[in-house]
Order: C-alpha cells, then structure tokens, then sequence
C-alpha cells in the first residue's frame, strides 16, 4: 500500500502539490463555542428520548490569505478543546485551497482519540470553516465552488417538542405553512398515548395540503414503531417516520420499511459520524431517504461522500438541521429530497450571525452576491453566551 494512500492516513499527492503550489496557507485557528437557553416550556424542550435546555455551538474561525472562514457544529463545549489539542495543529500550515487534504490530516490525527461522535463533529466544524476560506479566497460563493446540482434547498419546518401546549403546537407548524413551507415535523412518541390528540390538533392547523412528519427519536420498540406506523398514515395521512426505532437497530428499520405503509417514509442517519455509519444504513436497506448532518458527517468533504454513496443506492438525501450551513452545502448532492429547517438552529444561527439565510417559497437559496457562506458573526451578540474562548471582534 502506498505511503500516500488515504486509508493510510496519508493524502492524494497530486492535490497535495497542487495545495502547495497555491501560496495562501492556513495560519490560524480560533475556536469558540456559545451555549444558548432554549426557549420552551420552563425553559425545556423535549422529544421522544431527551430533554434538553441549551443548545451549544461550537465555532471555528480559519485565518488564512488575509481572509477568514467560518465552520461550526452543534456539539458539546469539549469539542472546542478537540479542534484546539488535536485539529489545529495539523490544518495551520497547509494548503488553504485544498479543505479534502486537510481533511485527510484530521481524521489520520484523529485515530487513537475517536474519530466517531465529537471526533467527526470537530473535524465538521474546521473542514465547513476551510471550504469557507476558500470560497472566500476565490471571491465566490460557496455553493459556487462546490459541484453543485442545484441553486436551491427545498426546507420542512421542524420543532412541535412533544412538551409544547396544543396552543403552541399548532401556532408553531400553522406559521412556518402560512410562510410558504409546505411540509412540518413534530416530536412524537414521548408519550404515545398524547399522540392522537397532538396529531389531530396539527391536521385541523395546518389542513389537508401540507406533508406531515414525525419523529420519534427511536423511542419505539419494533412492534410499537410498525403499530404507530400504521395509525399515523391512516389517520393524518403521515409521510415521514423519522428513526421510529433507534438508528443502530438497522433490521428494525427495515422492518418498518418493508412492512409499513408504502406512502410513509422511514428515514434516520442523522447521527452518522463516519462513512461506515451510512454505508451500513445503505447495506441494510434500512431507509427509504437517507438523512446527513453536515456539522456531524465530517463536514461538507464528508457531506460529498455521503451524497455519492446516495446516489450510488438510488436513495435521496435529506439534510438535517443547520441551515446557514446546509443550504450551501446541500446544493451539491445530486439526490437531494429537503432539509431540516430546525427550530433551535434557526434561532442560535440567527442571533449569532448576519447573512442568515431565510426560506422564500419552501426553499433556502444561496446568495451569490456574498463569498462563501456570506456569514458575519455578530460578535458583541454572541459574548453574552460565550462558554469557551476569547472575545474578539
């Protein structure tokens, strides 16, 4: 095997000349992170396996050329002292126009410390930064130097925690419908037996037209999710049963998959770190749409992998969550279903950052009059939930 070989750790050595021969290096890394309350019930939200009461976002900022790059994830605190102990100090130096080498660097640095879970999300949030830099650097847009497909995200509405009042349940899906978005998504299965009533509640909201989702978080037992399966389609015509059982429960997925209803979707992949996760999720014929989470799967390099691998399965992609990020990045998968246009995100992106991209007509399109991504952190906003690093700005 070659020295230069990936599964080596080692990188393609005709873009690593070719990274060298650019001139613009990465100089720097700052790392920062920023936990924000969340804004349900006492402070809470929950969905069918975890209450939670603060969102994080990890953030990287890549100097290089005498520009910046800005990549993130949503991530624990510790994954900020990852990128800074073990991801900084093999990016700084290299090519600033080849993010896939660097990405190499990474995952080799990575092997002993754990490349699945914070591992994979660390490496997210410096490779979305450097694809970033270099769109910067070029003076383009981001979804303009990727090998894009298209020039717009189609996006579903996303929250309905299953602690919402009825009253904010529906005002929650009814609104993102009346701006245009015509599929919504809410938590299910917390407490199966409320379910009925939250469900028909949302069908009466948002009427007939609209595509309904849910998902349960993989709170269900194989028998429970194929039960519920069943009654969510013929009752309020559900299209989407997002991980009714546990994503790592790949056969229970293809039970529901084979033995639902051949309207009602089963999806899951959102918790995909390595190529592995969705090869065994593909494999398996787990899943009728395949989800990635950019700021999870490696990244926007690990994003194109994961795209290729769909469409090599005949399988759509769906994005999941991260929408300053993913309406970019998304462009480039060739069999792109939606993305997830996720309450929390959309607020933590919102109150961090200018440029933030809103939906028009169901989709997130990309502004091509900013380079890269087209974000500005909105640093004195964001001290007030500063966890880790320093100010700046």
């Amino acid at each position: 095997m070659r020295a230069d070989d990936p599964a080596m750790g080692g990188e393609p050595r005709a873009v690593a000349e070719e990274a060298d021969r650019s001139g613009a290096t990465v100089e720097r890394l700052e790392v920062h992170a920023f936990t924000v309350p969340t804004d349900g019930p006492d402070g809470q939200e929950s969905d069918g396996t975890l209450t939670w009461d603060s969102t994080t976002m990890v953030l990287v900022v890549a100097h290089g050329g005498g520009r910046i790059g800005i990549g993130y994830t949503y991530a624990d605190v510790s994954a900020a002292r990852f990128v800074e102990s073990k991801l900084a100090p093999v990016v700084c130096g290299g090519g600033a126009l080849a993010p896939p080498v660097l990405w190499h660097r990474m995952f080799a640095a990575i092997r002993n410390a754990g490349r699945p879970g914070p591992g994979a999300m660390a490496v997210s949030a410096v490779d979305v930064a450097l694809w970033d830099l270099k769109a910067r650097l070029m003076e383009a847009p981001l979804t303009d130097v990727l090998p894009s497909f298209h020039d717009a995200v189609p996006v579903y509405g996303s929250g309905g925690f299953t602690n919402y009042p009825l009253e904010r349940l529906t005002a929650q899906l009814a609104g993102w419908v009346e701006k245009g978005i015509p599929r919504v998504k809410l938590k299910t299965s917390r407490d199966p037996d409320s379910d009925p009533a939250r469900l028909s509640a949302v069908r009466e909201a948002i009427g007939a037209a609209p595509a309904l989702f849910t998902d349960a978080n993989g709170a269900l037992s194989r028998k429970q999710a194929l039960y519920w399966a069943r009654r969510f389609a013929e009752e309020w015509d559900v299209r989407w049963f997002e991980e009714p059982v546990s994503s790592d429960d790949r056969a229970g997925l293809r039970l529901l998959r084979d033995a639902g209803p051949p309207r009602l979707d089963i999806a899951a992949g959102e918790y995909g770190y390595v190529l592995r996760d969705f090869m065994d999720l593909l494999g398996a014929r787990a899943v009728d749409c395949l989800q990635a989470d950019v700021t999870r799967c490696g990244g926007i390099t690990g994003l194109l992998q994961v795209a290729g691998l769909a469409a090599g399965h005949q399988v759509d992609l769906s994005g999941h969550c991260a929408p300053a990020l993913s309406g970019h990045a998304l462009c480039c998968v060739e069999r792109l279903r939606h993305l997830e246009y996720f309450h929390d995100h959309v607020r933590v992106e919102n109150l961090l950052f200018d440029g933030v991209l809103a939906p028009h007509d169901g989709v997130l399109r990309p502004d091509r009059s900013s380079p890269g991504l087209g974000l500005t952190v909105k640093w004195a906003d964001a001290e007030p939930y500063r966890v880790h690093g320093g100010a700046t700005g």
